[in-house]
C-alpha cells in the first residue's frame, strides 16, 4: 500500500497520456449488453423470444478524452479553474495545439498558445490573436505587441518575465470581435493556463477581454480604477495597445493603470 494511492481520475488520466505518447489517434471501446434472459414458460407458449442486442462500439481519440477530463476534473463537474489534468503549459500546449471545436481551428494558420515565464506573477489576457499573430504563433507580435512591450519596459519588466496570452487561441476572420460561441469553447484553455501558471495579478487588456472574463456589459471606463477578482485572482482592467494606436490620447490613461499595477506588483 502507497502513502497516497491513485485515484481512478488519476490512473485514467495517465492512461490517456500513455496512449498519446505511443502516438494512437484512437481506441475502440467494445461493451456487450447482458445475456438475454431466458424466456418463461408463458413466453414459449406464445412462441415469444428475446433477442440479442448488437454489441455496442465507440470510437475514443484519447487526446479528445483527456480535453474533456481537463475541463471537467475528477469530480465530473464543471471548475473554472479546472481540477488539473495537464503538469505544464508544454503538454497544455501539445494537447491542445490541433483544436477544432469551434470552425476558427480550419481557418487559422498557426495556433496562439501564450508566450512567457509559465510561473509568472503577472498575467496579461487580451482578446484574440491578429494577422501578425496568425503567422508566427505567438500572441501580441504586430504593432500593438511592440507597443506593449514598450509599455512593459516602462514599468521595469519584460514578456520574458510576464507571461502573455488570449482569450481566443485562434484569429478570427478579418479581426473580428469574438463569437459568444467561440469563447465558450476556448474560455477552458484559459482556465487551464491560469491553473498551471498561478498568476498572483491578472491585467486584462481591452474591453472585449474584460467583457468575457467578468460577464458583464459595463463600459470599459467604468471598470478601470478598481481592483476586480477574477476566481480568486485580483485583476485590473485597462486599455488594448491597439485602442492606444488608434486613440493616442488613452495613452495617459494606461499609464496610471500601469503605475497602479506595478506598486502593487512590487508588493508581492
Amino acid at each position: 500500500m502507497t502513502d497516497n494511492p491513485l485515484t481512478l481520475y488519476e490512473m485514467l488520466r495517465r492512461a490517456l497520456r500513455s496512449q498519446i505518447d505511443l502516438g494512437l489517434g484512437e481506441y475502440i471501446v467494445g461493451r456487450s449488453l447482458p445475456e438475454p434472459i431466458s424466456p418463461t414458460p408463458f413466453e414459449s407458449s406464445m412462441q415469444m423470444s428475446v433477442a440479442r442486442k448488437e454489441e455496442s462500439v465507440t470510437v475514443i481519440s484519447p487526446t479528445e478524452e483527456l480535453l474533456q477530463m481537463s475541463m471537467l476534473g475528477e469530480s465530473g463537474i464543471a471548475s473554472p479553474l479546472g481540477d488539473g489534468t495537464f503538469d505544464s503549459i508544454e503538454l497544455h500546449n501539445a494537447a491542445i495545439c490541433k483544436c477544432k471545436l469551434c470552425p476558427l481551428g480550419d481557418g487559422r494558420t498557426k495556433f496562439v498558445y501564450g508566450v512567457g515565464n509559465p510561473k509568472a506573477k503577472l498575467m496579461f489576457i487580451g482578446e484574440a490573436p491578429g494577422a501578425q499573430e496568425d503567422l508566427q504563433g505567438e500572441p501580441f507580435v504586430g504593432a500593438a505587441g511592440q507597443l506593449l512591450d514598450k509599455i512593459l519596459a516602462a514599468i521595469q519588466l519584460s514578456r520574458q518575465e510576464v507571461y502573455i496570452a488570449n482569450i481566443l487561441k485562434c484569429r478570427p476572420p478579418n479581426n473580428r470581435d469574438p463569437l459568444p460561441a467561440e469563447i465558450e469553447k476556448c474560455l477552458p484553455y484559459l482556465h487551464d493556463q491560469l491553473r498551471i501558471i498561478r498568476p498572483k495579478l491578472l491585467c486584462c487588456l481591452g474591453r472585449i477581454a474584460a467583457h468575457a472574463l467578468l460577464q458583464t456589459t459595463i463600459p470599459l471606463g467604468k471598470l478601470r480604477h478598481k481592483w476586480h477578482d477574477y476566481h480568486g485572482i485580483p485583476m485590473q482592467v485597462t486599455y488594448h495597445p491597439a485602442a492606444l494606436l488608434r486613440f493616442p490620447e488613452y495613452k495617459k490613461e494606461t499609464w496610471e493603470d500601469m503605475k497602479t499595477l506595478k506598486v502593487r506588483y512590487d508588493q508581492l
